[in-house]
């Protein structure tokens, strides 16, 4: 009942995630999922680690943070883990993000932001993307206390180049800058590289969605070890043991089956080139996406009508309810065959 609520419920509208189909036959391109399998090491590692299940797991996860530490080449301590990127965004919210100054982040960008700041009481601007949707990284050039970017942007899939990050990076030496790549091994330059280099960044990855691990729940961030640290205590102060054993084992051996992971996202980037392709023949306007999902538009026809026309014929797609984008549908790259499906369904209603 409502007359318990803690007054902060009061104020919170949730994030609201994509559709979850119940019936069988629904080629689901809404949630920007890997069509294809994780690496059968994934498979093989986590059925050993039930062998441990008795135990508790490392607090630290100290396995999987070596593991990423080797693999972009940066030290372990510079590694934080946990429930995938949205828990590390969370205890990053907490830990960093809380000061007198606003937050800036985009106008048009991923949902949940502003999901946090009001459940952790952060002050926040939004700025405006462009014309053409794009992040303007002069926009940014204002006070504040934090300036957070998912790069490539969701929904639009547009990316920033490094060079761009990093010169947002340096016009904020006395700010903490969050660059979120939920979507970065897709097609967009990771900022990793630069974090050798600035103590005010810091990185936040997924496994979920390059890895083909959305169900284990994995995320990342990388920074310099202050940053690291303030995660820590927060994490510890709230779970001791955010990640479960079969999630330490699979996503070790999803990062070191760097064949499988290269093989799947050349083939999603394949896909994504031929559905925009198909896109622009039928008439639709899509945006320049380097993610795993393109955001489209039809001249003529609205966003609601196609969104429910597909999913009256068994394809699910985003939409959002929202200034500017309200016409355009985000659309999870699929595999080959769910492509074709798409177009050819998407062609009869046009």
């Amino acid at each position: 009942m409502s007359r318990f609520w803690s007054s902060v419920v009061h104020s919170l509208t949730p994030y609201v995630p994509g559709e979850q189909p119940k019936r069988d036959g629904i080629i689901k391109l809404n949630t920007n999922e890997n069509p294809y399998e994780p690496s059968p090491r994934v498979l093989a590692a986590i059925a050993s680690a039930t062998e441990r299940l008795r135990l508790y797991p490392n607090p630290r996860a100290a396995s999987l943070c070596e593991t990423i530490a080797a693999y972009y080449r940066v030290a372990p301590e510079e590694v934080f883990v946990g429930n995938g990127s949205d828990e590390i965004l969370a205890h990053t919210f907490q830990a960093l993000l809380k000061h007198d100054a606003p937050l800036l982040f985009p106008d048009i960008t991923y949902s949940f932001y502003p999901v946090w700041c009001r459940l952790y009481g952060v002050r926040y601007e939004e700025v405006p993307l462009d014309a053409a949707l794009r992040v303007r990284i002069a926009d940014f050039r204002r006070p504040c206390s934090a300036v957070l970017l998912p790069n490539p942007n969701a929904p639009t899939g547009i990316g920033l180049s490094r060079e761009a990050i990093e010169t947002l990076v340096a016009e904020h030496p006395h700010q903490l800058v969050v660059i979120d790549e939920a979507y970065v091994d897709f097609g967009a330059e990771s900022a990793v590289p630069l974090v050798a280099h600035h103590d005010n960044l810091l990185i936040v990855q997924t496994l979920s969605k390059s890895r083909a691990l959305a169900g284990l729940r994995v995320g990342f961030a990388i920074g310099q070890r202050p940053l690291i640290e303030a995660l820590e205590r927060v994490k510890s102060s709230f779970n001791s043991y955010p990640l479960d054993c079969l999630a330490i084992a699979g996503a070790v051996a999803a990062i070191n089956d760097d064949a499988w992971f290269q093989e799947t996202r050349e083939r999603i980037i394949a896909n994504r080139e031929w559905l925009v392709r198909a896109f622009f023949e039928l008439g639709f306007e899509v945006l320049p996406s380097v993610a795993n999902f393109v955001f489209a538009r039809h001249r003529n026809h609205g966003g609601a009508r196609l969104a429910a026309e597909l999913r009256e014929r068994g394809v699910l797609v985003r939409r959002f309810e929202k200034p500017r984008i309200e016409d355009f549908l985000r659309i999870t790259v699929g595999t080959e065959e769910q492509c074709r499906s798409l177009i050819a369904v998407a062609g009869r209603l046009i």
